[in-house]
């Protein structure tokens, strides 16, 4: 079974520095529909003016984790973290007994677009940690694992039985992720426009997935996309 999440069905809250679409609940958008999906309980897609963006605040027994797409975001964090990302990179922090941070954009020029995500972690009062590495390399073609609960094959490593894969593809391109039985999967599409087992997607739209024993995804444009592969 599919189940598509239209881009335009999304909450949306426009703040003059901070544009934010909301797959899932969150803040002042509520939606009973779309609380959570499994353990991912939150995917933001925020475009942040330049030089503004979210002041230090508390995060708890979280696994909280962002993509960005464009431009520069800079992070300071409660346990001496720095950094500043790009385009590609990937960051998670496991929020556990409690952290403070801060996301500002880095260009007084450009907007920052980027993907926030929250994983419900599958223990609390955990030791907050924090991990970051760049994708922005990775090949079109096939799905390349960005985060697990076991950081098997380079990924990150998270506190949730959960996979997070980036898809690249050039158009007219394929790939396929198998599924286990048992398991969920949800697919969100960054840019472009796929078909996935049939049914169309494009930028911003999302598709959950279960009961299926696998995903046949083909590029009808250019595409960049994230799979969750959730118990």
């Amino acid at each position: 079974m599919i189940q598509t999440r239209k881009a335009t069905e999304r909450g949306h809250a426009e703040h003059g520095w901070l544009d934010s679409y909301h797959t899932f609940s969150f803040a002042d958008y509520y939606d009973p529909e779309h609380v959570n999906f499994r353990s991912l309980r939150v995917i933001n897609e925020d475009y942040v003016a330049p030089e503004m963006g979210f002041g230090m605040h508390p995060h708890r027994d979280m696994e909280i984790i962002t993509y960005v797409v464009s431009g520069a975001l800079r992070h300071r964090d409660s346990m001496g973290n720095t950094a500043v990302m790009r385009a590609g990179d990937v960051q998670r922090i496991s929020a556990g007994t409690g952290i403070l941070h801060s996301e500002m954009n880095e260009s007084a020029k450009e907007p920052v677009h980027l993907l926030q995500i929250w994983i419900t972690p599958d223990k609390k009062g955990v030791k907050p940690a924090y991990a970051e590495k760049s994708f922005a390399q990775t090949e079109p073609g096939r799905l390349h694992l960005v985060a697990s609960k076991s950081g098997r094959e380079g990924s990150i490593p998270m506190n949730q039985d959960a996979d997070l894969f980036l898809g690249k593809l050039k158009e007219g391109g394929s790939a396929r992720h198998e599924l286990v039985a048992g398991r969920y999967a949800w697919l969100q599409l960054i840019e472009g426009e796929l078909d996935v087992n049939g049914a169309r997607i494009e930028s911003g739209d999302a598709a959950a997935i279960s009961g299926v024993p696998s995903l046949a995804i083909s590029a009808v444009k250019p595409s960049d996309f994230l799979i969750f592969d959730l118990d």
